[in-house]
This record gives structure tokens, sequence and C-alpha cells, in this order.
């Protein structure tokens, strides 16, 4: 077990033969409460992004990807793995994860990919509506967008939920997901690929995570009906599923403080997920090796039964 900040056990690649359940220790975090949005650089301990441990093998050469929340968690790790497989990537994220943000630039262009920062909040619709556009004049064209950022808040009784949790929840989470997808419909060619963050609370919703799970079935729905819209013009829609992935958004109120030491452990595997192993999923869904595959949502959750 670990509750430090150094880099998290597992330095084997994602293409090296390994037991899943030893490849990453089995966290223990402390259990604290931190301010949001929270920092990746301050995540005690450590995730994994894959900067040292995600692998390209070309599959993604040439590409142009827009990746909301793109600074820390499954939203980095995506970014990264990306520019290794050959593509330049562009990073939504708040001004607030400006540090975070430069980090994740860095490693793209240490790649030797393009990368793009995009500053700005999701709440603000004057953003939103401009960030399709200033992806596609930074990088020159866009075939790839990843609907990732969001916003998860734990609340024990539905009395306490207030009104602004709420619109900032479903306008974060589905309302901005669902006008990004609109802009980018104008724009994407033939072979492109628009990836939605949905989450296991789709399927099995914690009592505490009502608005953020709902969000979540919303995203599943979304992303069937729209890939159905956009099959014939050749755009894939997919989903991922994550299960308990360690990342900012639970130490700063995704979880209750007292679950925190224990997050992840009610896996099969028996322990909590590191962003990059999410990461080969994305990368499949963006890839043409998944021309085939259409309104699916991949479950990365450790071995939890869905549907």
């Amino acid at each position: 077990m670990t509750s430090d900040s150094t880099q998290p056990t597992g330095s084997h690649d994602q293409l090296t033969f390994q037991d899943p359940v030893t490849r990453y220790e089995a966290i223990e975090p402390p259990a604290e409460k931190k301010p949001e949005p929270g920092l990746d650089s301050e995540l005690t301990p450590k995730a994994d992004l894959g900067e040292h441990t995600y692998r390209g093998t070309g599959r993604l050469q040439g590409r142009k990807a827009l990746v909301t929340g793109g600074d820390s968690g499954i939203g980095a790790a995506t970014a990264i793995a990306f520019a290794r497989e050959g593509a330049d990537v562009a990073i939504a994220y708040l001004p607030v994860e400006q540090s975070d943000a430069e980090n994740i630039v860095r490693i793209i262009e240490e790649a030797g990919r393009t990368a793009v920062a995009l500053p700005g909040d999701l709440m603000d619709p004057e953003y939103t509506a401009g960030l399709v556009r200033a992806a596609v004049d930074g990088l020159g064209g866009l075939d790839i967008l990843v609907n990732n950022a969001g916003k998860q808040m734990a609340v024990e009784s539905i009395e306490d939920l207030t009104d602004e949790q709420i619109t900032e929840t479903f306008t974060i989470n589905i309302e901005a997901m669902i006008r990004l997808s609109r802009d980018a419909a104008t724009v994407l060619p033939a072979g492109s690929a628009i990836i939605n963050s949905t989450s296991i609370q789709a399927y099995t919703p914690s009592p505490n995570l009502i608005d953020y799970a709902s969000t979540k079935a919303a995203i599943n729905n979304f992303t069937k009906g729209l890939a159905q819209q956009l099959a014939p013009k050749g755009i894939r829609v997919n989903a991922v599923a994550p299960g308990p992935i360690w990342t900012p958004l639970q130490p700063t109120g995704g979880q209750p403080a007292d679950a925190i030491p224990e997050f992840g452990h009610q896996t099969p595997l028996g322990r909590a997920g590191q962003p990059t192993e999410l990461a080969p999923a994305y990368v499949f869904l963006a890839s043409p090796e998944s021309s085939y595959v259409l309104g699916e949502t991949l479950n990365v959750n450790g071995g939890t039964p869905s549907p």
C-alpha cells in the first residue's frame, strides 16, 4: 500500500504482459477533502497519466484531437496517449488548472506533436461556443473530439442538493457535450470520431451522486442516438465508462472524505484504476481499427459487472 506522493508503482508500459491485479498497488489516500477543482500535481498519491508508461505505435498518425478536461486525470492520460500515437492535441481546461495544463503541453510537444492550450470554463456560453473553432484554428483541422470534462460532487441527501450544483453538473457534463458535438459535426470529415466519457454510475448510481449519475446515463443515451445520426456521414460516436479511477475529481468532493482511503477496493481487481489504464480505450475508439464500432460504451472498471 502507499499514500505518499511518489510516482505510483507500475513501471511497465501498456503493451507489456502483466498481472492486472498487481500492475498498480491498491492505494490508500488520506481521508481529506481538497478544494475544487484540484490539481493533478497536488494529488496524493500521484496518479499515473502515462508519461512514463504509455508507449505509442503510430495508430493516430497525423490526426488532430480536442480533449476537454485535458489537463489532468483521464483527459490528460488520453491527450498523452494520442500524442504518443502521432496526433496533434488541443486541451480545454479551467484557467486555475494552468500549471497542470502546461505539464501536459510539455509532454505532447516532447512527443513531437503540436499542443494547443485552450483555457476557459464550460459554464461560460461564449467559451463553449468558440471552443471547436479555436481547436480547428490552432491545430489546422479536427477529426477527434473527446468530451471528457465533468463535475462530480457527492451530496448525502437530496435535500442538500442545491440548484447551483444541479445546474453546474448538467451544464458541464451533458449540455456542453451536446453543444460541442453539434459544433464539431459541422467540421469533422468522414473517418472522424467523437468519444464521450460516461461512467459506471450510469448503470449503478451511488445514492450520494444522483445528479452526476443522471448526467452519465444521459451521456450513454446521447451517444447511441448521435451515433445513429452521424453514421451516414462517416463520423463514429462512442463512449468510455470508467469505474473508480484515481483523479483529482475524487478528493475534491467527488467522494466523501471518509470513503477515500478505500477508494476502488470494492472492484474485482481490488484496486482503483489509474488514468493511463483508460487511454487505450480512447485510442481504440479514435483509431481506424474501430471502423465498425458505433454507439458503443466500453466499460473500463476493474471487473464490475455492467450492461
